[in-house]
């Protein structure tokens, strides 16, 4: 009898196996028919914070967590992906504006991503924008926001990532709205500075069409500078903690440059030497739009994007001879959108509003997508 243990633990397993792959497509049929269209009746930010608290509440429940990363986390070895320095479990990570105080990156990660990215944050506590500011266009199945980086300070999120549990972090920074753009680069080396022992890779945020002026940091100069300042003080810390490498430092660009500003781009990261790009940001276009709310202000995600921002990320790549990492995100709402960003050249990939409107089953599909692709 003792040799039929084998077959019985196999089949076991495989039952197991089976009965989770029926209850993910039961769910994500669940997310797609009843609980989204119930979610999208009420105002997006009243139930973005309303399923922040759902999540961290369930979570708290015995068994909650563990069946939940059952039912979406992909562990496979072949996933994993070593991208400057840093050694990602998974290519498929949360883009920032999602969790923007770093509030709840640790529930977050139970649903299979590989990494989380707070922010944006800035030096002080600041309210936004006025309300109303995020906008569904459920017709283009994307996501106006005009938030302006709303945020409780960089020191308030340092509360909270000293409970982190394992969880690769990347900390998006701003300015305070306040801040003029002459002395935009005081308020991104505050946040350098106090974020730097809590999360894996900084992202420098340029490129929100939400705080008034920002983007004009993206110009050849300003941005160099800045990039400047942030890798000598990431060399300096680096030389005086005795590290090999400082943190990766990324700068996240919008989808609206020409190719001549994407060739500056270029320029700017292998001149600075910083880690990579991320590409791209919301853009301001409403070309091809149909929904309700396509007039409103503000920065557009979601699937209009898809296939300008993989052109950015093409353009990057080939231009700059594959010179420095890029993570790919905007517009992937399936697997085949994440496989194309990848193919163009982009070592990662994020989502944000694809995670809205597709439901946490995309995170699994992107990766089950990969494996099957190798």
């Amino acid at each position: 009898m003792v040799f039929l243990f084998p077959i019985l633990i196999c089949e076991n397993l495989c039952n197991l196996s089976l009965k989770i792959t029926f209850a993910e497509q039961h769910i994500h049929i669940m997310y797609k028919l009843l609980l989204r269209p119930i979610l999208f009746c009420f105002d997006p930010e009243k139930v973005h914070y309303f399923t922040f608290s759902l999540v961290k509440f369930i979570s708290k429940i015995p068994f909650v967590t563990s069946i939940i990363k059952a039912i979406y986390v992909v562990e496979d070895k072949r996933l994993e992906r070593e991208v400057f320095g840093l050694k990602f479990k998974n290519p498929v990570g949360l883009a920032a504006g999602f969790d923007k105080d770093a509030k709840l990156f640790n529930e977050l990660s139970d649903f299979g991503f590989g990494f989380i990215e707070i922010g944006t944050l800035t030096p002080k506590p600041q309210d936004g924008n006025p309300k109303k500011r995020l906008f569904r266009l459920k017709s283009d199945s994307a996501i106006i926001n005009r938030m302006g980086f709303n945020n409780g300070g960089v020191e308030a999120a340092i509360l909270r990532l000293k409970k982190n549990k394992g969880v690769l972090i990347g900390g998006n920074i701003g300015k305070n709205k306040i801040t003029p753009n002459e002395n935009a680069t005081d308020d991104y080396v505050i946040c350098f500075e106090a974020l730097y022992d809590y999360v894996d890779y900084f992202v420098v945020n340029v490129s929100s069409p939400n705080t008034p002026n920002l983007r004009e940091l993206q110009e050849k100069e300003p941005l160099t500078k800045l990039l400047q300042t942030l890798q000598d003080l990431n060399d300096q810390k680096a030389v005086t903690l005795s590290l090999s490498n400082g943190k990766p430092i990324l700068l996240k660009i919008a989808p609206d440059l020409t190719n001549e500003q994407l060739e500056d781009i270029i320029d700017i990261v292998n001149e600075t030497k910083i880690a990579g790009v991320i590409a791209t940001n919301t853009t301001i276009s409403r070309d091809g739009l149909t929904s309700e709310n396509k007039e409103e202000m503000g920065g557009l995600s979601g699937k209009p994007l898809t296939k300008r921002s993989t052109e950015v990320i093409r353009f990057l790549s080939e231009k700059s001879n594959k010179s420095f990492p890029i993570i790919g995100v905007g517009g992937i709402h399936s697997a085949d959108d994440a496989i194309e960003k990848l193919n163009a050249g982009a070592s990662l990939v994020q989502l944000y509003t694809g995670f809205i409107y597709e439901g946490p089953q995309l995170i699994t599909d992107i990766n089950n997508k990969i494996l099957k692709l190798q």
